[in-house]
C-alpha cells in the first residue's frame, strides 16, 4: 500500500501524468491499491471566514433600514451609534490540529488487466472534465456496459486530484444510480469536503445528507467545512442552515468544534440587524456552553455579544444579563461602553432605575461623552417610572453635552411627552425637529396624532395629519389614525374619500382597522348597505371583525332581513392585478409548492422575499396585503409591516393550477410560450422589483430562469414593445440587460406600476448608493458559469449568448 496526497496539477501537467500512467511499464504490480490519504489539502486546518455582512456592524444596518423606511414603531435602537464586536486576530486565529479522514482505495492504472480498460479510462479521465452535464451524462451512459464501481470511483478520484470537483460530483450521482452502486463513505467524505472548500454549499450538502440517509455520521471535517461553506454564502437562509449542522454536529456526531468554528458561527449571528439577531439568543447561548463545557478561551467580545443579543429581547432577562457580567469580572475582562450601552438598553425596557444609574456612572468614567443612544435609554428609564420631565432634562443635556440631536432622541422624546400629554413641549420639540430638516418624522406625527385623538382635539388632528401629508410618504398607520377621527366625529363623506384614498393607493392600502373603523361609522349612521359591502370585503380578506356587540346585532338583523347566510364563505377569485403580480413574481424567481397525485394535484404560492434587501422589505408588505385572502390563518399577521415573515405561502386551490403549468412545469421554472400575451408593463413592473436590479451605472438587469429558446422568446417580445436589450448568462440564470437610454426607456413603461416607496430606488439612471447593486454582467463577453453570482446552483454551465 501506498499513500499518495492530492497535489493542484495544472491540467496540462494532469494529462501528461495520464498518458504515461497508460503506456508504462507495469513497474509497480505489487501494490494493489493506492489510498487517497489525510494527507491532502482537507487535512489543513481552515482559516475562519471574513463573513462579508459583518464588515457592517450590528447597528449600522439597523440604521440604514430605517432611514429607508418609514416604521410606524420608532425602536429607541435607531440611533446609528456603532456597537462594535472587535473580533480582533487572536479571535480568528487557526488552529493547526489536522483532521482525521477516511482514506479512499483507487485501483492503479496499471494493475487494471486489460488493455483496452485501462485507455478507456484513460480517455473518460482526460474527457469528461471538458464537457458539461448533460454530454457527461452521456458519455458515461454509452460505458454501461463495461463500467464498474471500481472504475468511476477512479475517475471521480482523479478529477478530485486534478481539482475538477464539479465534474468529479457528477460523476459521483451517475454512479448512485447504478444498479452495481456501493456507498463508499471515504469517497463521499472526500467529495464533500473538496466541494465545501470550494463553498459549493448546496452539493455538499447533498453529499453530507446522502452520507446520513446510509445511516453513517459524517466526519468531523466534513460538518465543519460544511457550516463554513454555508457562512460564506449569501442568501436569507444560510445561517439558519450552518447553525442546524452545529446542532447536529454537536448532538449527532458528538464532535467538539474547534475554537475558531465557535468563533466564526458567533459571528455571524451578531452580523445580522438586531430584528434578526434577537431571534439567535437560544442558538448563541448554546454556543457559549460548548464553549464553557469544553474549556477553549472565550472571547471578551462572546460575553459582549451575549448582553447585546438579550438587551434586544422583548422581555429582558436582567438576572442572565447580571451573571454574564459577574463571569466577565471572574474573567479579568473589563466592560466596555458597547457593553454598558447594551446594560443601558436592557434597563430601559426592564424600568430599573437603580441599576441604569449605576451603569450611567461607569460609562461616564469610561467616556465623558457618552454616544447618544446612551442619553436616548437614560429618557425610556424615566419614561418607564412615570417621570417624563426628567426625560425632557436628559433630552437637554444631551444637546448640550453633545452638540447635536439624534433622529432616535427626537423620536423618543416627543414619544414620551405625548403620552403624558404634554401638549406644548411635544409641539415645541416637534417643531424643532422639522426644523432641523432630520428623518423620518411620521413615527412622531403618529405620536402627535395618538395624543390629540386622546384628547379629543380632532382640528388639531387634522391639521397634523395635513401637515404630515406635505412632508412625508403616505403612510398607512397616520391615515387609519385620521380616519378614525373623522368617523368619530361623524364626518362620514370625508372619511369615505380617506377610505376609498387608501383602498386605490398601493403604498397606503387597506386592513383590518381601517375596514372595522368604516364599518363602525356606517352601522353607527344607519347606512346598512354600505355597512354590508364593507363587511363582505373583511369576509373575503379574513379580516377579524372588532366592533361593539350592539352594532353587530344590528348588522345581523340587515342581512337577515335580506335573506343572506353571512356565514357562507365567499369563493375566491383572482382578480387582473393579482394575476399581473403573479406572473411578473413567476418571472422574477417566485416559486410554487404542488400536493396531491397527479390527477388530482393542488398547488399553492410560495412567497419567498430577501430579508436583507430593502426593496423586498416594502414589497412584501403590499403583496401579503394583496393576497391576504389567499393565505392561512398562519401567515396571516397583524397591521404592522415589520410583522411579516419573510416567507409565507397561499392555500392550496384550483385557481394555481394555469399558473403551475404555464410557470412551473413538471415541477421546474420555465416561461410559457404564449408569454407574449401576457407579457404587460404591470407585470414587467412586478418582474423588476422581485427580480431585476439597478447597477450603478443607472442599467436594469431582470433575472429570469428557463432555457435558451424562451429567454429568446422574452427578448423577441420585449423587442416587440420597443424595448431593445441583451442577454447573458450565468450559470443557469440569464440576465436581460436595458443599457443606457434602453433603461431610460424600460422605466417610462413600468414607472406607473412601480410601488412609490421604491421608485427612487429602482429608478433607471442617476446615482445608485449602492445596496441595490449585483456583481458586474459584462454583455460584452462570452456567457459564464458562475454558482456564487447565482441563485441557482445546478451543475448546469452550458454556455450561450444571443
Amino acid at each position: 500500500m501506498m499513500i499518495i496526497s492530492f497535489v493542484k496539477y495544472p491540467m496540462s501537467t494532469a494529462r501528461t501524468f495520464l498518458h504515461s500512467l497508460s503506456s508504462s511499464p507495469f513497474h509497480h504490480r505489487h501494490r494493489r491499491r493506492r489510498l487517497l490519504s489525510t494527507s491532502s489539502p482537507f487535512s489543513l486546518p481552515l482559516k475562519p471566514l471574513s463573513f462579508s455582512p459583518l464588515s457592517t456592524l450590528p447597528q449600522q444596518v439597523l440604521f440604514s433600514s430605517h432611514e429607508t423606511q418609514d416604521n410606524n414603531k420608532c425602536d429607541i435602537s435607531s440611533t446609528g451609534f456603532p456597537e462594535s464586536f472587535n473580533f480582533d486576530e487572536s479571535f480568528d486565529s487557526t488552529e493547526l490540529k489536522k483532521f482525521e479522514t477516511p482514506a479512499v482505495e483507487v485501483s492503479e492504472l496499471e494493475d487494471i488487466p486489460d488493455q483496452w480498460r485501462r485507455s478507456r479510462l484513460a480517455w473518460l479521465c482526460k474527457e469528461l472534465p471538458a464537457h458539461k452535464t448533460p454530454t457527461m451524462v452521456r458519455i458515461l451512459n454509452a460505458q454501461r456496459k463495461w463500467l464498474k464501481q471500481e472504475d468511476a470511483t477512479y475517475v471521480a478520484v482523479h478529477c478530485m486530484r486534478i481539482r475538477e470537483n464539479e465534474a468529479a460530483f457528477r460523476v459521483y450521482k451517475w454512479m448512485m444510480q447504478q444498479h452495481w452502486f456501493r456507498f463508499d463513505f471515504a469517497l463521499a467524505t472526500k467529495l464533500a469536503d473538496y466541494l465545501g472548500k470550494e463553498r459549493k454549499h448546496l452539493k455538499c450538502q447533498e453529499i453530507f445528507d446522502d452520507i446520513i440517509n446510509q445511516g453513517r455520521v459524517p466526519s468531523e471535517s466534513t460538518f465543519h467545512i460544511l457550516i463554513i461553506a454555508y457562512l460564506s454564502s449569501p442568501g436569507p437562509s444560510v445561517l439558519d442552515e450552518a447553525c442546524r449542522i452545529y446542532n447536529r454536529m454537536v448532538h449527532l456526531g458528538g464532535y467538539k468544534p474547534r475554537l475558531n468554528l465557535h468563533n466564526s458561527l458567533f459571528k455571524a449571528l451578531l452580523g445580522k440587524t438586531q430584528g434578526s439577531s434577537k431571534h439567535f439568543l437560544k442558538q448563541a447561548e448554546f454556543i457559549y456552553q460548548n464553549l464553557i463545557s469544553s474549556g477553549l478561551d472565550i472571547h471578551k467580545d462572546i460575553f459582549g455579544g451575549l448582553i447585546w443579543l438579550h438587551s434586544y429581547q422583548d422581555v429582558v432577562d436582567m438576572e442572565r444579563i447580571a451573571a454574564l457580567r459577574a463571569e466577565m469580572r471572574s474573567r479579568g475582562i473589563q466592560e466596555s461602553k458597547e457593553v454598558l450601552v447594551s446594560v443601558l438598553r436592557a434597563c430601559s425596557k426592564d424600568g430599573d432605575l437603580e441599576e441604569a444609574e449605576r451603569t450611567w456612572s461607569k460609562l461616564l468614567s469610561v467616556d465623558p461623552s457618552p454616544p447618544s443612544q446612551a442619553f436616548v435609554y437614560k429618557m425610556e428609564v424615566y419614561a418607564k417610572i412615570g417621570e417624563p420631565m426628567k426625560s425632557l432634562e436628559v433630552f437637554r443635556r444631551m444637546q448640550k453635552q453633545l452638540s447635536s440631536t439624534s433622529v432616535a432622541a427626537y423620536h423618543k422624546i416627543i414619544k414620551v411627552l405625548s403620552k403624558s400629554q404634554r401638549l406644548d413641549l411635544a409641539e415645541s420639540i416637534m417643531s424643532e425637529f422639522i426644523n432641523s430638516c432630520m428623518k423620518p418624522l411620521i413615527p412622531s406625527f403618529i405620536d402627535l396624532m395618538g395624543m390629540y385623538s386622546i384628547a379629543s382635539l380632532h382640528e388639531k388632528l387634522e391639521s397634523t395629519f395635513l401637515r404630515c401629508r406635505e412632508i412625508c410618504a403616505p403612510n398607512q398607520t397616520v391615515f387609519n389614525i385620521y380616519l378614525d377621527s373623522l368617523v368619530h366625529t361623524g364626518n362620514l363623506n370625508r372619511a369615505e374619500e380617506i377610505f376609498n384614498e387608501m383602498r386605490d393607493d398601493v403604498a397606503i392600502s387597506l386592513d383590518s382597522r381601517s375596514c372595522n373603523s368604516m364599518l363602525r361609522g356606517y352601522l353607527t349612521s344607519g347606512e346598512y348597505v354600505k355597512a354590508e359591502k364593507i363587511y363582505h370585503l373583511m369576509h373575503q380578506k379574513k379580516y377579524d371583525i372588532e366592533i361593539e356587540s350592539s352594532l353587530m346585532e344590528k348588522l345581523d338583523y340587515f342581512l337577515s332581513l335580506r335573506e343572506k347566510v353571512v356565514e357562507e364563505p365567499i369563493r375566491p377569485k383572482l382578480t387582473k392585478e393579482q394575476r399581473e403580480v403573479l406572473m411578473g413574481l413567476l418571472l422574477g424567481g417566485l416559486q410554487m409548492r404542488s400536493y396531491g397525485e397527479r390527477r388530482r394535484r393542488v398547488h399553492a404560492i410560495h412567497f419567498d422575499f430577501n430579508e436583507e434587501s430593502r426593496i423586498h422589505a416594502i414589497l412584501k408588505g403590499h403583496v401579503h396585503d394583496e393576497f391576504h385572502e389567499w393565505l392561512g390563518s398562519h401567515d396571516l399577521t397583524g397591521d404592522g409591516t415589520d410583522d411579516i415573515p419573510s416567507s409565507f405561502t397561499t392555500i392550496s386551490h384550483s385557481c394555481f393550477t394555469f399558473y403551475a403549468d404555464q410557470f412551473w412545469p413538471n415541477g421546474c421554472p420555465g416561461i410559457p410560450k404564449l408569454i407574449h400575451r401576457w407579457l404587460s408593463p404591470c407585470v414587467l413592473a412586478y418582474w423588476y422589483m422581485y427580480g431585476g436590479y439597478r447597477t450603478s451605472s443607472g442599467d436594469i438587469l431582470l433575472r429570469v430562469k428557463g432555457s435558451r429558446e424562451e429567454v429568446a422568446n422574452i427578448v423577441k417580445v420585449l423587442k416587440a414593445q420597443s424595448l431593445d436589450s441583451r442577454v447573458k448568462k450565468r450559470g443557469r440564470v440569464f440576465w436581460i440587460g436595458f443599457l443606457g437610454d434602453n433603461a431610460t426607456w424600460f422605466w417610462k413603461v413600468v414607472e406607473p406600476y412601480i410601488l412609490d416607496k421604491l421608485k427612487d430606488l429602482l429608478k433607471a439612471g442617476g446615482k445608485s448608493d449602492g445596496s441595490l447593486e449585483i456583481q458586474s454582467v459584462n454583455f460584452d463577453s462570452g456567457s459564464e458559469s458562475d454558482e456564487k453570482n447565482s441563485d441557482y446552483n445546478d451543475a448546469d454551465t452550458s454556455q450561450g449568448l444571443f
